[in-house]
């Protein structure tokens, strides 16, 4: 069994060692791979397998099984893929099995559904700020634009004077990539920010600053101050759950196509380069139906 054991670890030792000092892998990384490849070597052991390059498609299987025996998915695609490079190290030096490389596919974590606000909480927290004080109306001026127009919270805090056009009611968006597009604006959030820079942006100004949306000290607003007055405003109205500017774009998004919006134009709305992000909108509606059904229907 030492034997075994010997002429099972020796290449695993080889490839700890290219990890370490071709790839710069640091001592966390090659702790890692070698806690994971040392389940894989006793599991060898045990079934008197002694060198890697008689794996089979059998023998594959049952490590796929084995690795995956009572931990979380996100565990077990940890594990194949350790295994998966020290085969792929194996293969290049001549060493490896004659089988398929095991598929790490199966085990990747589903991606998360977004999350749309219902129209009273959508509703809620637009109107929360109060339009009594420059910042009640910077923070709804804030909340159209990421609502509105979809924007990102970094497009809408980084968004510039001469990007928006109130009277033709658009504004140009430079998003990911530097990629321009022009979004239509709603009549009310025209009407907000035009409150907004009358009556609230001229206070809050210190000295010439080009962007729409400026702090209490007259400054761009950052992204983690956006996201913290959110949390305020969805903690007064007491939401089950806090609201962040991901959560009005999504919400916005999810709106259009409730609205009968085509998929194509959301994606161009929404600068995402690949029409696959936006389906993801698409599942969050048939999930809803889903849910609808299952509520509904006396036999299910």
């Amino acid at each position: 069994m030492e034997a075994e054991s010997h002429s099972l670890n020796e290449p695993v030792d080889d490839f700890l060692d290219a990890l370490r000092m071709d790839r710069g892998a640091s001592d966390h990384t090659v702790a890692a791979y070698r806690n994971d490849l040392s389940l894989v070597t006793g599991e060898l052991s045990r079934l008197n397998i002694s060198d890697w390059s008689v794996l089979d498609p059998v023998a594959m299987g049952g490590l796929e099984v084995f690795l995956s025996s009572g931990v979380a998915k996100s565990t077990t695609q940890r594990r194949i893929s350790a295994l998966r490079a020290f085969l792929k190290f194996l293969k290049r030096k001549g060493l490896g099995p004659k089988t398929d490389l095991p598929s790490t596919g199966g085990f990747r974590k589903g991606r998360p559904l977004p999350k749309a606000l219902p129209v009273a909480q959508r509703d809620a927290i637009l109107d929360a700020p109060t339009e009594a004080t420059a910042v009640g109306l910077r923070d709804r001026a804030l909340f159209e634009l990421v609502y509105g127009a979809g924007l990102r919270i970094s497009e809408a805090v980084e968004l510039e004077r001469d990007a928006l056009d109130l009277t033709q009611g658009t504004v140009r968006v430079t998003g990911k990539r530097g990629k321009t597009r022009l979004v239509p604006l709603p009549s009310e959030t025209v009407t907000h920010l035009q409150r907004y820079l009358e009556f609230a942006r001229p206070s809050l100004q210190r000295k010439p600053i080009y962007t729409v949306i400026l702090s209490n000290r007259g400054l761009p607003l950052r992204r983690q101050t956006a996201y913290a007055s959110l949390r305020r405003y969805s903690e007064a109205l007491g939401l089950p759950e806090s609201v962040s500017p991901h959560t009005l774009r999504h919400t916005y998004a999810v709106d259009l196509l409730r609205g009968g919006a085509d998929l194509r134009a959301v994606q161009e709305l929404l600068g995402h380069q690949s029409i696959a992000t936006t389906q993801v909108y698409t599942q969050l509606e048939l999930e809803e139906v889903r849910r609808r059904y299952r509520s509904a229907h006396p036999r299910d």
